[in-house]
Formats: C-alpha cells, sequence, structure tokens
C-alpha cells in the first residue's frame, strides 16, 4: 500500500484503508466521519476512526495486517488502533450489533455500554466517493460529555452550519 507523505490521514488513505476492508462492515466516525458528512476534507486529521462487526474483526485485521498495519494500544473491548510503519492510525471500535439494527460498543462503564442507533448508519462522501459514515445526530451524542479540544469544536461547528442542528459547545 502506498499512503501519502503528508502527515496524518488523508482522503486517498481512507479510500485505500477502505478498499482494503472491502466485504467488511465499517463505518467512518470522528473527524473523518463528520467531514464525510459535509462531504469534503475541512481539517487535517491524525487518524481515522472505524466502526466495525465486532464478528468482522479477523477479517479486518487480516486485511490491514497484510497492508503493514500492527496492533499498536489494545482497550478491548472498547477499541484498538493499529499502526503502520509511516505512523498513520486507525482507531477501530467494535460494535455488537442487535436484531432492531441497533449497536452497542463496550465503554468504561461495563453497565453503559456506547449505543448506536439503528438510522445512525448512513454514508457520505470522502473524495468524491461515497463511503459508510455516522449520522450527524450520532456525532453529535459522542461529543459532549466532556471538554472539549479545538478539533471538536471545529468539527461541531461544521455539522451546525452543514445541518442546522444543534451542539453542545
Amino acid at each position: 500500500m502506498r499512503w501519502s507523505m503528508l502527515a496524518g490521514v488523508d482522503g486517498r488513505d481512507v479510500l485505500r484503508v477502505l478498499d482494503l476492508v472491502a466485504g467488511f462492515d465499517v463505518w467512518i466516525g470522528g473527524g473523518w466521519g463528520i467531514d464525510a458528512l459535509i462531504g469534503h476534507q475541512t481539517r487535517d486529521h491524525r487518524d481515522l476512526d472505524l466502526m466495525h462487526r465486532h464478528e468482522h474483526e479477523h477479517g479486518v485485521l487480516e486485511a490491514l495486517a497484510a497492508a503493514g498495519f500492527v496492533e499498536t494500544l489494545d482497550w478491548r473491548p472498547i477499541r484498538f488502533v493499529q499502526t503502520h510503519e509511516d505512523g498513520r492510525e486507525i482507531d477501530l471500535h467494535p460494535l455488537v450489533f442487535q436484531p432492531d439494527g441497533s449497536a452497542r460498543q463496550a465503554s468504561p462503564k461495563p453497565d453503559e455500554p456506547f449505543i448506536y442507533p439503528a438510522n445512525c448508519f448512513t454514508s457520505g462522501v470522502i473524495e468524491g466517493r461515497e463511503v459508510p459514515c455516522l449520522s450527524a445526530e450520532q456525532q453529535v451524542h459522542f461529543h459532549q460529555g466532556y471538554a472539549p479540544s479545538e478539533r471538536d469544536r471545529h468539527d461541531m461547528a461544521q455539522l451546525r452550519e452543514a445541518f442546522g442542528i444543534h451542539t453542545h459547545f
């Protein structure tokens, strides 16, 4: 896999990762998920957040390993990080789907999992290509209950402007 020479993860990198894990259910979250909803890159990104079906984890990991990614952080069952030798990171979040199409992700509080309503799985656009991502409402939901960074403030401003929705900061 040939990565871009710029620091961080750019749109072409995101599409390359999606091509690697084609055939597995994944959704883009975090900053790239917001940029996908907006339809273009609005800021630099240090990593790529990917939600994936828990039962697809083995296949996703095999695909990433074949491209030179290795695990550098393991906070399972909440999340884990795969890093390429050039420093690019993919932050993976395993989801356990329910019969109604919603999903749950483990959280630091075992009795309070992160909830993904069935309607939060949507699509956006990166580099002109339709990609799976989380909805604006889900992004806002996950951006609460902590002191926001400048990146968080930027991302929420993008959602307010594009969708006219209320954010917590």
